[in-house]
This record gives structure tokens, C-alpha cells and sequence, in this order.
């Protein structure tokens, strides 16, 4: 592929783009670039002509390609990645989970080999590390805060069990290509010593650098030492490490940007909650929610039809209209939803039916929407039209909330399923920022 015509075209004002594997992750490392003073975009799906301001410094597009099949997932972070450059990107970013969710198949490994082939670019740094959120990686394993990756609750996940927490071993089985580790010494050592390793296992016909990382002083060190590489890869902590880097060099942004004030307004109106995931975490924000709000539960089990959930939740929200917030929710044990009626297909069905709701609510006059677990906020975004949004302040750290810039103005809040304090949707739906 000719990439002459894409660098002719690029404009130099946009320091980074990004290609999320999820919609709750874009907002993580939205978030995490806006926080680093980029004036930030983020699309759900690529970005369509003209719906990029000239002010962008960073766009992050968000896909739904983690548990896709290889070759859409492939393909579709290709035409991604071809309209960052023909919007000007200077540098690419592949983001994925804190936990590295993907399977011995792919996605991870897949799709970084096309991009690398696509850019032409032999190397590249993989690092899921997110300290701030308990995810280290040390000696090439991955840990969720005291537990190896292998011993948390990812390893029961449906779609995508992690029950090896070593990533060169997890890499290697989803790539062809060489890869090794990038050990802590080295980047204790500082980030000439990291360019010196990376330009070292280049050499060696090394593709991927899986680097250790246990703070954010070590994502720093990482950031400046692969800054001269056209592609990387890793969690929001790295990203938003690179975004300060960016952000400083005098061409982009500024480290105390403060966002204008149509972009940090948010709509109001009456709020609903819509919980997919089943994470531990999520698990437990759910109660709080539940314990304080009015709740309804899908729930296969009673009502094992597809049309009939939907015709539950659609009157429930009828008869709760004009109230205060609300929640709908199927989230349950991984244990449970295993052994639901609706069979493997279960994942796929309850969040089309939440997605539903969710039309439902805004047809009913909610407009602050909040949604956990990465494939429901998929669902729902596409289910209400949403094609891309302005990023505002955090409720919590990596979980900001986001202005719809077309249809009817909402108020989105995506959470990522392991993200937020136990009080997170008690506090997001009670008022927002």
C-alpha cells in the first residue's frame, strides 16, 4: 500500500491518533489525552468528513473489534487506521484493555500486524500497564493489583477467559512474529536506555517489546524512550503518558488546558443507568445503585425470549416515567450467565435488549445515560445513533463523561466493567459535572 498520498495530506496538527478496541476503553484513553491538555475527539467509528474541528490535537475512534472475528476485526482497524492518516495523525495508538482481554485467536496480535504492515514499521511497544488502576506488568506478567492476571476474576471472563498472565507467551500465540520482553532494569534505567533496547531488539528481527511497567513513573520513561516509533501499543496509562509528551513539545496543546465551555456543558434531564457487565467490580456498583434507585433486572431466566425482555423493560420504564433516576440491568455471576437459557447467544441478546431500553428511555425524555461494560455501551451508542462525542470531566479516574454532538443532546457516561469506585453510579446519576 502506497503511503505517500496520506502523508501528503496530513496537516501536522493532530499529535496523536488512536484506535480503541471498545467503546467504554476509547473513553478511558479519551479521557486520559484530554487530562494530558490534547483537545480531544472521540468517534464511533471512523470519523466522517467535516466532523473533525481544525482545533483537534488528538481522535480516538472507537471500534467494537475486541471479541469480533479476526479478519472484520483486521479490516476494520485497517480503514481506521487509513482515515487518522489521511485526517493528518502524526503517530498511531492501539489501545486494548488494562487485562489484555483476547484469546489465543487474536484480537491483539492480529490486528498490530496489520497496522505494522500497513505503516511499514518493524517494531512496536506492547504494555497494558494502568497503575493507577492496579494493573502492573513485571517480568513480562501481567497483575491486577496483588494477583497475577490468571488468579482475578478475568479468568472466568465469557468471552475472553485470561488464564495466562505471562504476555510474551499470551502474544506469541496470536503473532507469527518474534516477540521478547523489555524487562523492568531497563526502563529503571531511563528512556535512552529503553530506545537503546528497542533499536537493539529491532535488529534482532524482534516485533513486539512487551515492556514491564509497576508505576507511572515507568510509563513515562516508556513513553519518551519509544516516542520515535510510529506506532504503539498498550492501555490508557501509556497513551496518556505519550499525550503529555505531545502536548509539551510546543505544537500541541498545553498541560493545563481547560476545556471551552460548550464542550464541559452537559445537558440535563432526568438520568437512567444501564449495566451490562459482569465484572466483580460492576457487580458491586450495581448494588449500591440498587439499594438507592428504583431497578428493574432482565432476566432470561424468567422471561427467556428476546421480545418479551424488551416488552418487560419497555413497560417498566413506562410506569416509571417522570420519577427520579432509574436502573436497567442484566448484569449477574459469571457462573449464572453461563448457565442462561439463552445459550451462548446470551452476551449478544441481553445487550440488544438493554440498547432497546435504553431508545426507549430517551424517547421517554432521559438524557444522561449511563452505561457498564464495553459491549453494552456498543450496543446502546449504536441503538441511539451516536457517531461521536466531546469529552467533559471524569467522574472517576478514566470513566469522563461525553456530550453527543448530534441527534438529541445527551449526557453519556461509558464505563469500562472493572472502572469506578463502588459508588460510581449512585454519584453519576445523582448530577453530573
Amino acid at each position: 500500500m502506497s503511503r505517500g498520498p496520506e502523508r501528503a495530506e496530513a496537516s501536522g496538527r493532530v499529535a496523536l491518533g488512536c484506535i480503541a478496541d471498545d467503546y467504554t476503553g476509547s473513553t478511558d484513553v479519551a479521557a486520559a489525552l484530554r487530562r494530558a491538555g490534547l483537545r480531544t475527539v472521540l468517534s464511533f467509528g471512523p470519523p466522517e468528513p467535516g466532523t473533525v474541528p481544525p482545533s483537534c490535537e488528538a481522535i480516538v475512534v472507537a471500534l467494537k473489534t475486541r471479541t469480533a472475528p479476526v479478519v472484520e476485526a483486521v479490516a476494520r482497524t485497517r480503514d481506521a487506521r487509513r482515515r487518522l492518516a489521511e485526517l493528518g495523525a502524526a503517530r498511531l495508538y492501539l489501545k486494548y484493555c488494562s487485562t489484555f482481554d483476547s484469546t489465543d485467536d487474536g484480537n491483539i496480535g492480529p490486528i498490530a500486524d496489520g497496522v505494522l504492515d500497513d505503516v511499514g514499521a518493524p517494531l512496536t511497544v506492547v504494555c497494558p500497564a494502568a497503575p493507577e488502576h492496579g494493573r502492573t506488568v513485571y517480568q513480562g506478567h501481567l497483575f491486577v493489583r496483588d494477583r497475577l492476571l490468571s488468579e482475578s476474576s478475568m479468568k472466568d471472563h465469557p468471552l475472553t477467559p485470561m488464564t495466562d498472565p505471562d504476555l510474551v507467551r499470551v502474544l506469541s500465540r496470536q503473532t507469527p512474529h518474534p516477540v521478547a520482553l523489555l524487562p523492568h532494569a531497563t526502563v529503571r534505567d531511563g528512556a535512552a536506555a529503553v530506545r537503546d533496547a528497542l533499536d537493539t531488539l529491532r535488529r534482532q528481527g524482534v516485533r513486539y517489546a512487551v515492556a514491564d511497567a509497576v508505576c507511572g513513573g515507568d510509563l513515562e520513561v516508556l513513553a519518551a524512550g519509544s516516542a520515535h516509533l510510529p506506532v504503539v501499543t498498550g492501555a490508557a496509562g501509556l497513551a496518556g503518558a505519550a499525550g503529555t509528551i505531545a502536548a509539551g513539545d510546543g505544537r500541541y496543546g498545553t498541560s493545563t488546558l481547560t476545556a471551552p465551555a460548550d464542550e464541559a456543558a452537559l445537558p440535563a434531564g432526568p438520568g437512567i443507568v444501564l449495566s451490562g457487565s459482569c465484572s466483580q467490580t460492576t457487580l458491586a456498583q450495581v448494588e449500591a445503585a440498587r439499594a438507592v434507585m428504583p431497578s428493574y433486572r432482565v432476566d432470561p431466566a424468567k422471561t427467556p425470549d428476546r421480545d418479551g425482555m424488551v416488552a418487560g423493560a419497555r413497560a417498566w420504564l413506562d410506569a416509571h416515567a417522570g420519577g427520579g433516576p432509574v436502573m436497567v440491568y442484566s448484569s449477574a455471576e459469571a457462573a449464572e450467565r453461563a448457565n442462561s437459557p439463552l445459550g451462548p447467544a446470551a452476551g449478544a441478546i441481553l445487550e440488544d435488549v438493554l440498547a432497546r431500553a435504553a431508545e426507549h428511555a430517551v424517547g421517554l425524555g432521559y438524557r444522561r445515560i449511563v452505561v457498564a461494560g464495553g459491549e453494552t455501551s456498543g450496543a446502546v451508542l449504536d441503538r441511539l445513533g451516536v457517531r461521536s462525542v466531546v469529552v467533559a470531566g471524569e467522574e472517576d479516574r478514566g470513566v469522563p463523561w461525553c456530550r453527543s454532538t448530534g441527534g438529541p443532546e445527551l449526557a453519556l457516561l461509558l464505563k469500562s466493567g472493572n472502572f469506578g469506585r463502588e459508588d460510581l453510579l449512585v454519584r453519576a446519576i445523582g448530577g453530573h459535572r
